[in-house]
């Protein structure tokens, strides 16, 4: 791996595998290039303010985009987690959408917006250059969530010659993550959204996966670097990037862990 920050230590090597290069930009948007085709995850791009929410809610983002979304070049798949939460899909997120070659999200968000192909749990997706992405399931906060935060998906990423890659969306269960790893037991790289986001909802209990949390996906994943993101950005995220480091460093998980600075500077995992 190659990492702006000497601090970051490098994660296990992947013999014979093409390295995807990443590029934070901030909160739960990161820019992958894997076998060939530019990958955005959850696109957030407006500027820090209050945010509200269709519940009468207002989430406050507290940074910007580390690379504007003109600066972004052309995006071939958006993957989206899920459309009902500004943090995750922002208004100028949504006008990036159309621009993009394909858009994969829920069947719920496909329902809203015209350009997102829904996939259900476990159901594949061909792309160009022989990638299949796969959507898998996400628990946005604890059990029965899905009727208070909404529909939520992952995705699972495989290419030949390249690493099976999971994107864990805005998913706080480790339950659904072993699940995952028990169908795709060679994942080499997680990009998990972290941050143990909290609000009133379900008396202050994690909506996404607390540091320990990330320790614990080590073992479900033991071939895979975990990338940590959607730590920060944002006020309702309790577990910044130094608890989540510190928590990854006392559980001598430092090796494996990539914890890359929303700098807008690529890296290679």
């Amino acid at each position: 791996m190659i990492f702006a920050d000497d601090s970051l230590q490098p994660g296990p090597t992947q013999p014979g595998l093409k390295q995807p290069e990443l590029t934070h930009i901030g909160g739960p948007t990161l820019l992958m290039k894997y076998a060939g085709l530019a990958f955005l995850t959850d696109p957030t791009f407006d500027a820090p303010g209050d945010y509200p929410m269709s519940n009468g809610r207002v989430l406050s983002k507290l940074s910007g985009p580390a690379v504007p979304a003109e600066q972004l070049g052309r995006i071939d798949v958006v993957l989206l987690s899920h459309d009902q939460h500004p943090d995750n899909l922002d208004k100028r997120g949504r006008e990036l959408l159309p621009q993009a070659g394909a858009v994969l999200g829920t069947p719920a968000a496909a329902g809203r917006i015209g350009v997102v192909r829904g996939l259900r749990p476990w159901e594949r997706a061909g792309l160009d250059g022989g990638i299949t992405a796969t959507a898998v399931p996400a628990l946005h906060g604890p059990e029965g969530a899905e009727a208070v935060t909404g529909e939520v998906t992952g995705f699972v990423l495989e290419a030949e010659g390249w690493p099976t890659v999971y994107v864990s969306g805005d998913n706080a269960s480790l339950a659904v993550a072993a699940e995952i790893a028990r169908r795709f037991p060679d994942t080499a790289l997680v990009i998990a959204f972290a941050g143990a986001a909290r609000t009133a909802l379900f008396d202050g209990a994690p909506l996404t996966l607390t540091s320990e949390g990330v320790v614990e996906l080590l073992d479900l994943f033991p071939a895979a670097t975990v990338v940590p993101v959607h730590t920060e950005g944002w006020a309702h995220f309790s577990e910044g990037p130094e608890v989540l480091w510190k928590a990854v460093d006392d559980a001598g998980a430092a090796a494996r862990v990539a914890l890359l600075p929303a700098a807008g500077t690529p890296h290679r995992v």
